[in-house]
């Protein structure tokens, strides 16, 4: 009888189980390495960012000591939005230079917008003294390091400002060019100016936002006019944020009276304005009936406004809930120095709200108070008082 033999396995290498824990271990470790690196890099975008940004904007832009300075404006200055529009273009040629942006170190406050009373000095005060007691500094009104996050930014008295100076004397006419008169688009593209550490430029001496005449082409504006706004200074956005917590849902309207509704008589002694329908719309009676199509009965009604009359406003409260920043005293009056600092806080709050209607049209989508025109041709008319419609 053929019997059938079972066939021996071939005994296992003793080697193998080792070899397949080590080549484990190995594959655990080179997993855990390469996710260790893919961590690092996902966890410092912003040190990756600002090392690029490094290098892409190691040459500097410079358009003055002042805001709107050398020009018309250097014994005195425009208001808070004169001003922005003015650093809004330098900004924008910054950014399409590929250059740091030195900023003064201080910005002017115009005496009709302030009210905290840094103003009052000696009449014996040196220019310098006089400066610093009608200017604030920049860092309290904006954030450097959260606006150089799209346009790198240094100020002029920083160390590196110095430093810069320092190396653009060194390097003589290879170092700085001193340009007035020259487009944005040959400094970046002739090698003459763009190989240079340092642009040294003359802006408009009417104001610097002349050198962006093209503002009307909005494929030509490269920063929106809400970038200033959102970059304000930090403790001005936490106490933004504080009120707005505060208001929970609620609307807002900025109202501009003051220096817009200004009048003036001409030959015949007729008073004649800039805004003839401006003192009409921004009165109370016509606020209500303006914006009742957008904003409903009994909503909490954020207000700002440069009317100085106590009660003004105070006949809205028939159909909303009326707030100002002044109900924040406890907040704000330890943390606001000037106007400015103050309509910073305040434009953050209006940015917030469901519903925010402007005194005038900043864009063709903006509610307003007013039809009047921002920008006029300073046609001086008769200011219209009855209403156009029923309400």
């Amino acid at each position: 009888m053929a019997f059938h033999r079972a066939s021996k396995a071939k005994p296992k290498s003793a080697r193998s189980p080792i070899l397949v824990l080590v080549a484990a271990v190995t594959a655990i470790a080179l997993l855990f390495l390469f996710s260790s690196l893919l961590s690092t890099t996902a966890s410092k975008p912003n040190l990756l960012q600002h090392r690029q940004q490094k290098q892409q904007f190691e040459k500097y832009l410079y358009w003055g000591t002042r805001i709107d300075c050398p020009g018309k404006h250097c014994g005195s200055c425009e208001g808070l939005g004169h001003q922005e529009s003015s650093l809004r273009c330098a900004l924008e040629e910054a950014i399409f230079l590929g250059r740091t942006f030195v900023m003064p170190s201080r910005m002017c406050i115009n005496p009709i917008h302030n009210k905290k009373g840094i103003l009052h000095h000696s009449t014996n005060a040196s220019s310098e003294e006089l400066w610093a007691a009608s200017s604030c500094a920049m860092d309290s009104l904006y954030d450097i390091e959260l606006m150089s996050g799209t346009v790198p930014v240094i100020l002029d008295n920083s160390k590196e400002w110095y430093r810069v100076l320092s190396t653009s004397m060194k390097l003589g006419a290879r170092g700085v060019a001193h340009v007035e008169g020259v487009s944005r688009f040959e400094l970046k593209e002739n090698s003459r100016y763009s190989d240079l550490l340092l642009i040294n430029r003359t802006a408009s001496p009417l104001s610097w936002f002349m050198e962006c005449k093209d503002r009307n082409n909005h494929t030509a504006i490269m920063l929106p006019y809400s970038f200033l706004p959102s970059m304000a200074a930090g403790k001005l956005r936490d106490a933004a944020e504080k009120i707005k917590a505060s208001l929970g849902d609620y609307d807002a309207i900025h109202v501009r009276r003051g220096d817009k509704i200004k009048t003036r008589k001409d030959r015949f002694g007729v008073a004649r304005t800039l805004h003839p329908h401006l003192d009409r719309d921004t009165r109370p009676e016509f606020i209500l009936c303006r914006i009742a199509k957008w904003v409903p009965h009994g909503r909490t009604l954020f207000i700002a406004s440069n009317e100085r009359t106590p009660g003004f406003f105070s006949p809205l409260s028939v159909r909303y809930r009326l707030s100002y920043s002044s109900n924040y005293s406890h907040i704000l009056d330890q943390l606001i120095e000037n106007n400015y600092q103050l309509f910073m806080i305040e434009r953050l709050i209006m940015m917030g709200a469901k519903t925010f209607i402007r005194t005038f049209k900043e864009d063709e989508t903006d509610l307003s108070l007013t039809d009047d025109p921002k920008k006029n041709t300073k046609l001086w008319q008769i200011p219209v008082y009855n209403a156009d419609e029923t309400c």
